[in-house]
């Protein structure tokens, strides 16, 4: 049985996650959708997909990937994976590999599960599956397991300063 996430507006109270304060400050229409989060779920993404009862085209996953030795955000559906040679040659490199997930979330300022492509510690390339903008909205974390934030791929793409390619393989 799914459980009934929580959806909430812009947070009310200062602070929230760097992903919400980041969209509250540059003034971007958003939703935050929480729920309550299994670790024993094998996928984030689906699990996320699953409890908020959206299409897993319109969820996306955050993954950091080391492409030519300069870490990479690529933000593709969790309906699909990520193609490492499609990433590699949208940034303009040769060779690409998941990045150590310590590195990661030492980089990001996030936990794996919960790193958004938003309010990162330090600002990495990004790329946006370009499948994002046959949505109106799509679904991306925002900065910890269990909620997540839903904007325009658009916005998204602004905010991160993200290329657009074909980098998600369904």
């Amino acid at each position: 049985m799914a459980k009934k996430p929580k959806k909430q507006q812009k947070p009310q109270q200062p602070g929230g996650t760097p992903a919400t304060v980041a969209l509250t400050a540059a003034g971007v229409d958003y939703t935050v959708h929480a729920y309550d989060h299994d670790p024993s779920h094998p996928s984030y993404g689906e699990e996320a997909a699953e409890a908020m009862g959206v299409s897993p085209e319109r969820v996306f996953k955050t993954l950091i990937a080391d492409v030519d030795g300069t870490l990479t955000v690529a933000v593709v559906p969790v309906a699909g994976s990520l193609d490492l040679k499609a990433l590699a040659a949208a940034v303009g490199g040769k060779r690409a590999a998941m990045a150590d997930p310590a590195h990661a979330e030492r980089t990001t300022g996030y936990v794996r599960g919960g790193i958004s492509p938003l309010g990162q510690r330090k600002k990495l390339p990004t790329v946006l599956d370009d499948s994002a903008t046959a949505h109106p909205t799509i679904c991306v974390s925002a900065g910890r397991r269990g909620l997540e934030v839903e904007l325009a791929p658009s916005d998204l793409t602004t905010l991160t300063e993200a290329i657009l390619a074909p980098i998600g393989r369904g």
